[in-house]
């Protein structure tokens, strides 16, 4: 048997002519495998005979790894590869092939080339292809989430479901604490903050004109959003129940009126007059008739500071820029007397029976008794800045007095030893207010309860018990309180505000809850206000030189059911309804 021509097996490839010659590295390694094979010592035959041993079926125990051997039952023993098998029937080989097998030799052309030691492959079992496209990964993607990451499903409807899909979108909530600050700092995004905040203001224009925003500076803390104030420009309510009005009832012109915060323009008698000043003059609107007269005129060059109606209606006090104080007949319109001895304007009057208090520039306050010819019986000294707010209690116990030094005095109302040297002192002085006090209102109801509001940098409500001195209540409103006034039937408080509302407030009592608010009342700010004697109506002035009815509060039922009025008749009614529909037109 000649051995020519041995090759490498195949393994199912094209076959290659080329061969890999054996390297000492792989010769080396050839001959240090060993195959268990028999003890007994082999004996040397001739090139063509079979090999023999005390075994005959230990033929195959050849240190060749291509050759399997077989077992003694004649039976196939297990390959040393799991996956590969060799071919049924061994091939018969000589002395002389076993010696080359032993050195590792594989000739060109011989038997061991053209040897088919693999027949058959491990095939498992099939399986179902995945067809998917080039772009997709080389993974199973079967079982993963085949959600979009950054849409959600457009079928659902639900948020909870939505939002949890969303969750997934976050980043990682357990990261350091040091790696997060230092990626805040860097970002300059604060922590727990959204990156995208829409609600931010836009950054503010570049103007090159420094002087537009010089005045936008200043004009800024008139502008502002005070604790309490409402954001819209109408009257709002928070009481349901309640409806009030948005605007008012009637207007009337008043051409003339000074828009002096100091000073007190506007005043409303028990018999249903109007007294309201304009510059040098002073006119009587009665509520009955709608007639309208002209009562006097101050001195020339002079002007009207304050005017006040007596407790019966029939007198008004008159005070003059020039520190004067004139008594005059409302029924008559005669110019009484005149009643000197101020040196300065006469911000306040307030009348207690024949007694008529009027406060002065200077802070001093005078009580002028007009029944008699030396009229000043007492001088009232607590004050060192301008009387602007002064009111008597009804009961004519006490007084009390606001000035432009955020003082809030309250006098003992009794005169006792009275003279033209007479002294008196403040019973309670209280300086809780920051700013000029010239809203002064008794309760009328509770003649213990005194309210006070401050100018712009207070614009504060405050309420005393004035039997104790202690302070009940405050509350903070938007803007300057220029006037208050107590509501005669209810427990409510109404105050009328400058810049920048120009607005008229209602506080129920004692909660201090606010009612409503009626934004932008005037074109200016509401500086006057008085209460007609019905206790239904408000009337208010201010320097856009108009007066405006507004019925905030409604009569007691009782009241209105003592007149019947037939109908078809105008509806008049004196104190029982405060003004008259069709007096004048309506502005």
């Amino acid at each position: 048997m000649t051995l020519n021509n041995p090759k490498t097996p195949s393994r199912q490839r094209s076959r290659s002519e080329a061969k890999t010659p054996l390297t000492p590295s792989i010769l080396s390694g050839m001959n240090n495998i060993s195959l268990a094979s028999s003890p007994t010592k082999r004996t040397s035959r001739p090139m063509g005979g079979l090999m023999k041993s005390k075994a005959s079926t230990s033929a195959f125990e050849t240190p060749n790894p291509f050759i399997a051997t077989q077992s003694r039952s004649g039976s196939r023993s297990r390959p040393s590869s799991p996956v590969k098998r060799t071919v049924s029937g061994g091939v018969p080989t000589t002395e002389a092939f076993q010696r080359q097998a032993n050195g590792g030799v594989i000739r060109k052309g011989g038997i061991e080339s053209k040897l088919d030691v693999v027949t058959h492959d491990y095939v498992p079992p099939p399986r179902a292809e995945i067809k998917r496209s080039k772009s997709q990964p080389a993974v199973n993607r079967s079982g993963a989430d085949t959600r979009d990451r950054f849409i959600t499903n457009r079928e659902t409807t639900d948020i909870g479901a939505v939002a949890a899909s969303m969750d997934k979108l976050s980043l990682n909530p357990e990261s350091s604490p040091g790696h997060t600050a230092r990626l805040a700092a860097a970002t300059g995004v604060p922590i727990n903050r959204r990156i995208l905040g829409y609600h931010e203001q836009p950054p503010s224009a570049s103007s090159s004109d420094t002087t537009l925003a010089q005045q936008r500076e200043f004009a800024k803390p008139l502008y502002a959003q005070r604790p309490g104030a409402l954001p819209t420009s109408t009257g709002a309510t928070t009481n349901k129940s309640r409806k009030f009005p948005t605007q008012p009832d009637r207007v009337l012109d008043a051409p003339g009126m000074v828009d002096d915060f100091y000073l007190n323009l506007l005043s409303w008698s028990c018999q249903n007059a109007v007294a309201v000043a304009l510059e040098g003059s002073t006119y009587i609107w009665k509520a009955d008739t709608g007639n309208v007269t002209q009562l006097g005129d101050a001195p020339e060059g002079n002007y009207v500071s304050s005017v006040d109606f007596s407790n019966d209606g029939a007198y008004l006090g008159v005070g003059i820029g020039n520190g004067d104080v004139e008594l005059w007949d409302v029924e008559s319109g005669q110019k009484l007397r005149t009643m000197t001895g101020h040196q300065l304007q006469v911000a306040a009057l307030s009348w207690h029976q024949h007694i008529l208090t009027s406060g002065c520039n200077d802070g001093s306050i005078w009580h002028h008794d007009v029944r008699m010819p030396r009229h000043k019986v007492m001088e009232l000294l607590g004050h060192t800045g301008e009387v602007c707010g002064l009111k008597w209690r009804s009961d004519g116990e006490l007084l009390a007095s606001g000035g432009n030094d955020n003082v809030v005095n309250v006098w003992d109302g009794r005169l006792g030893d009275v003279g033209e040297g007479a002294r008196g002192s403040a019973k309670w002085t209280k300086r809780n207010h920051i700013a000029a006090v010239k809203a002064i209102a008794w309760c009328p109801w509770q003649p213990s309860l005194l309210a006070s509001g401050g100018g712009t940098n207070d614009a504060t409500i405050n309420v005393w018990n004035t039997t104790t001195g202690a302070r009940l209540h405050s509350v903070r409103t938007p803007s300057q309180v220029t006037s208050i006034q107590w509501a005669p039937h209810k427990k409510e408080i109404l105050s009328t505000h400058g810049y920048p509302t120009n607005s008229i407030m209602v506080h129920a009592y004692p909660t201090m809850e606010r009612l409503a608010e009626i934004r932008d009342a005037h074109d200016s700010r509401v500086l006057f206000s008085c209460v007609s004697p019905a206790g239904d109506m408000v009337c208010t002035g201010a320097g856009d030189e108009n007066l405006k009815f507004w019925r905030i509060w409604e009569v007691a039922q009782e009241v209105k059911k003592k007149k019947v009025v037939p109908v078809g008749e105008e509806v008049g009614g004196g104190r029982l309804n405060s003004t008259k529909e069709g007096i004048l037109s309506i502005r």
